[in-house]
């Protein structure tokens, strides 16, 4: 994906507040061994740009003042309750460097598999991005896991997901295998007991005539 960001001249809060106010979104650009960079960015071409899942988890081509460079969105600051970016933060990519990032998992195949068509369980994914390392030409928009194969009582972890060429994932402390979706049986109703009868008046039980 490209956009395009102009250079900014001024800092500070103050500075920052007009250009909100005359549409624009202030940002940084920084890394690699050029220095910090200024920008603006219109606000409504960035608030559309936030919307697609690529701009957050791809290598992006930024063009400012006729040239392009590439980066990473790092950081997004967003007013509390208005639909207002406020600030924006951007790294340089060196494509002779591995970057880390996350990247978004796109679950497949759960409706075909035996546990949601035969045994009507339900599939709970209980991660949605995956941390990755990866030189940036290799940096996937997405990875895809296929679920067309779980059963009833399984689940899917890392292993089971066949990761692109070049991409490996950073797990955190001692996870080596972590659990990224798990198989939750159907909820089986069990039938209230019946009332029993009520019992015999026993007021009426061996009264006869003397």
């Amino acid at each position: 994906m490209n956009f395009v960001a102009f250079e900014r001249a001024k800092q500070g809060t103050g500075a920052s507040r007009r250009l909100r106010i005359s549409g624009k979104t202030p940002g940084i650009v920084y890394g690699g061994a050029a220095e910090p960079q200024l920008i603006e960015i219109d606000h409504n071409a960035l608030w559309h740009a936030l919307k697609k899942e690529a701009f957050h988890s791809s290598v992006l081509d930024m063009e400012v003042a006729g040239k392009t460079a590439k980066v990473l969105l790092r950081d997004v600051q967003y007013h509390p309750y208005k639909q207002l970016v406020l600030h924006i933060d951007f790294q340089r990519v060196d494509e002779k460097t591995k970057l880390h990032m996350k990247v978004p998992l796109h679950f497949s195949g759960a409706e075909e598999s035996p546990a949601v068509k035969v045994d009507k369980c339900m599939v709970n994914p209980i991660v949605n991005e995956l941390d990755v390392t990866c030189m940036p030409s290799d940096l996937p928009e997405f990875i895809n896991v296929d679920l067309s194969k779980l059963e009833k009582g399984s689940s899917l972890t890392l292993k089971n997901v066949k990761l692109p060429k070049g991409v490996t994932a950073k797990l955190r402390g001692n996870q080596n295998n972590p659990v990224l979706v798990s198989v939750v049986p159907p909820v089986v109703e069990v039938a209230a007991p019946t009332e029993a009868a009520p019992a015999a008046d026993a007021k009426g039980k061996g009264k006869g005539k003397k």
